[in-house]
């Protein structure tokens, strides 16, 4: 087999995800009670027997440099193998950030240089599913490809936020790419690109020398189109699960497709690895169910304790839930407390929310509640559906009435709509 170097893009947030991604890159963002997104890539890539690994990083990286480590949870590591990480630098002339997904892997071209791969395979970090990457690679040379880029079929809702291909027929596994456009206003195929591209090395490199003369630096939007008409590039039909997880409901969704009796997501098929020294997962006591504690169709780690009732919810290492509270359709991040008597429906709590006695958070089939990192709320406090909290408030910061649907509570206790708090953080 040739040669293959990952580039994994690792760096960017999600407006549309909202306080989640203010102080973290969506790439590690909890997901299913135990795993961060960048997890599903890099444990694709371990099964696969890709070992170098480039991982470009951006936005606020403490928490995908804590995470990543040294890359022994992935088995990279050793003399042949390994993860680097790949921030913006500053250059002779001029510092800057990434400018895009195609101006990321440019800037790190002498890194791709130095490891002389045959191939390079570029993925997002940010993405929920399982696959075997040889077998990319396999169809790429079968095909005798310069580029293969992955796609998956989705649902005619939402198109036109995807870039989509016309694929020809010459293989069950996919075929030469016809047409490839970014986000069109009037989808004509329902085959989405997953952001995981496989490149001949020398065909990316003179790619990216071209595109860095213009004002436009993406793979989608700017590379395809650039190179169809020039080089062999083909479509690979993916045909598993994909979480995309743009928005905060499909954020939700695909963490509730791990629930039921015959999930969508079958972690343990998968055989997803994460770091268990990272929020100190390894070091955690047994999760503990009180005498008046239940649990309904969720999924629970160690270092949970529930004395009340959860249904339908998956809690992190370190969740609490008190006497008689009650958390459904909810997903509680690491070492989340929830008083005595409080009710939490349809919410995301972030890293060490506390949620005061008899507090009342979120509505059941409504729009999501979300609650900033490490934010207190006092005992009492009604904060209602589809509401955002910022990170980091403390319980003086808030106010006795009832948040309504909509609002965004801040420091000094102003609701803002989203397109406020956009421009202010």
């Amino acid at each position: 087999m040739p040669k293959t170097l990952a580039m994994v893009l690792a760096g960017g947030r999600v407006d549309e995800l909202g306080v989640l991604t203010f102080l973290r890159p969506k790439s590690t963002v909890p997901f299913g009670g135990l795993y961060r997104f960048i997890d599903f890539p890099l444990s694709n890539l371990m099964q696969s027997g890709i070992e170098r690994v480039g991982i470009l990083s951006q936005y606020r990286s403490s928490s995908l440099i804590e995470h990543i480590g040294t890359g022994a949870s992935w088995d990279m590591t050793g003399r042949n193998r390994g993860i680097t990480l790949l921030p913006p630098f500053q250059g002779l002339h001029a510092s800057d950030w990434y400018k895009g997904t195609a101006d990321a892997v440019y800037q790190n071209l002498d890194f791709i240089h130095a490891h002389k791969p045959d191939l390079v395979l570029i993925l997002s970090g940010d993405h929920i599913y399982h696959m075997n990457y040889q077998k990319l690679i396999q169809f790429h040379l079968d095909m005798g490809a310069d580029v293969t880029a992955s796609f998956v079929q989705v649902s005619p809702a939402g198109l036109s936020r995807f870039g989509l291909a016309k694929i020809s027929k010459d293989d069950p596994r996919g075929g030469r790419l016809l047409e490839y456009l970014e986000k069109p206003d009037h989808p004509a195929s329902n085959w989405a690109s997953m952001t995981a591209y496989l490149f001949k090395t020398e065909i990316l490199e003179q790619a990216l020398k071209e595109n860095a003369v213009i004002d436009s630096h993406e793979f989608g939007r700017d590379i395809f189109p650039a190179i169809m008409s020039k080089h062999k590039v083909y479509g690979y039909k993916f045909h598993g699960y994909w979480g995309y997880s743009r928005t905060l409901e499909e954020y939700w969704t695909a963490n509730m497709d791990l629930l039921g009796e015959r999930p969508e997501i079958k972690l343990y098929d998968w055989q997803i690895r994460t770091n268990l020294d990272h929020e100190a997962i390894r070091d955690r006591s047994p999760a503990l169910i009180g005498p008046q504690g239940s649990i309904d169709n969720s999924r629970i780690y160690n270092g949970v304790r529930v004395e009340g009732h959860v249904a339908r919810s998956i809690l992190f290492p370190g969740a609490y839930v008190g006497t008689e509270a009650v958390v459904e359709d909810s997903i509680l991040f690491f070492d989340t407390q929830v008083g005595p008597g409080a009710r939490v429906k349809n919410t995301i709590t972030d890293l060490g929310v506390s949620i005061g006695r008899d507090s009342v958070i979120g509505k059941k089939d409504e729009a999501l509640t979300v609650i900033g990192i490490r934010t207190q709320i006092p005992q009492g406090i009604k904060i209602g559906p589809g509401c955002s909290v910022h990170p980091e408030l403390k319980a003086e910061n808030f106010i006795q009435k009832l948040y309504v649907q909509g609002d965004v509570i801040t420091a000094d206790n102003q609701c803002l709509n989203e397109k406020a708090v956009q421009t202010q953080f």
